[in-house]
């Protein structure tokens, strides 16, 4: 028996028998020989971790667009702090944490650059819509990998699909991945709106900080423990109702006063007038984008340049831009 066998056999033991077992796997489209070492969703974790798209995420902007303070929240910051806590809630809960932790280290892997705001003008232009959840699953699918693919398992390019609101994951662990993206993007965003000085503490509704915690360590414990308190012994991941109603309070609080408006998004018009104009650029020049790009977009020539602007980090389309829409001084 190898090592990934001993793995299969303490899951199958100790593993909560609402767990998805690295063995039960429904598997990969292309099938490959199993590694002795890791199980199928380890494997998976560490394709994710190494793959190029997940370097660009420290260069994504989180919240604020191009933040000058190094202490602010980017996209890989983002995926790391919901990594922890999907393996937190996934540990305590008996299931399994390798598969929560490369589902939330896929999970945004398809965002475009300058974050929701990137994102909406895409959406705004491609008739097919463009989604990141979706981006994310094409990202591991289509576009890593020199157009390969990761070729992850089905449980892995499930979770990520699925990880946004109103979408429901096929395994346990991948909606706590869904419940865990909440938890850090609420309270990392409320650390950096106080930080920024957009927002100070005596502005949080204290009907929602009653209940949460007075401190970043205070709502996270407190979100987390619920989470796992609630869904102990039973087939789901839930929250209790005060919890739920905090939680829920503070995000539409977040909407009100950062996420739309704010200081934070002082340069979003910028950022948007960038992806829309380098967008309109390469429909009309494709062959000024990389090979790769033009080749893949024969059929589609529209969803291979939005695969290109996704994939951009902030600095490199801003750069971009300046090269080809800012003339340049001669001397």
């Amino acid at each position: 028996m190898n090592i990934r066998e001993e793995k299969e056999k303490r899951e199958e033991a100790y593993f909560s028998p609402y767990a998805k077992r690295s063995a039960d796997s429904r598997g990969r489209e292309l099938a490959e020989e199993q590694c002795p070492v890791r199980t199928c969703f380890e494997r998976d974790r560490d394709r994710i971790l190494y793959c190029k798209s997940f370097r660009r995420l420290k260069h994504k902007t989180q919240v604020f667009i191009s933040p000058e303070s190094d202490h602010l929240q980017t996209r890989l910051t983002h995926t790391l702090e919901v990594a922890q806590i999907a393996r937190s809630i996934a540990n305590a809960l008996d299931l399994n944490e390798s598969l929560a932790e490369a589902i939330a280290l896929g999970h945004d892997l398809g965002h475009t650059p300058f974050g929701h705001s990137g994102e909406s003008v895409l959406n705004e232009l491609y008739d097919g819509g463009f989604e990141h959840n979706v981006q994310s699953l094409r990202v591991v699918e289509v576009l890593e990998n020199s157009g390969r693919g990761l070729n992850l398992t089905w449980e892995v390019r499930d979770g990520i699909l699925n990880h946004c609101s109103g979408l429901v994951s096929s395994t346990l662990e991948g909606r706590i991945v869904n419940i865990s993206d909440k938890i850090a993007y609420i309270n990392h965003d409320m650390e950096d709106a106080l930080s920024m000085g957009i927002l100070r503490e005596e502005d949080f509704p204290g009907e929602f900080i009653s209940v949460l915690g007075h401190s970043n360590s205070e709502r996270i414990n407190t979100m987390i423990s619920d989470v796992i308190i609630q869904s102990r012994g039973i087939n789901e991941i839930k929250k209790s109702a005060e919890v739920e109603a905090a939680t829920d309070g503070m995000r539409a609080f977040l909407f009100r006063t950062l996420y739309v408006g704010s200081e934070a998004k002082r340069e979003e018009e910028k950022a948007k007038n960038v992806v829309r104009t380098l967008y309109g650029y390469f429909l009309r020049y494709p062959e000024k984008m990389p090979e790769e790009y033009v080749s893949r977009g024969e059929e589609d020539m529209a969803r291979s340049v939005c695969d290109y602007i996704a994939g951009m980090t902030d600095n490199y389309a801003t750069e971009l831009y300046r090269e080809l829409f800012v003339p340049r001084s001669w001397f």
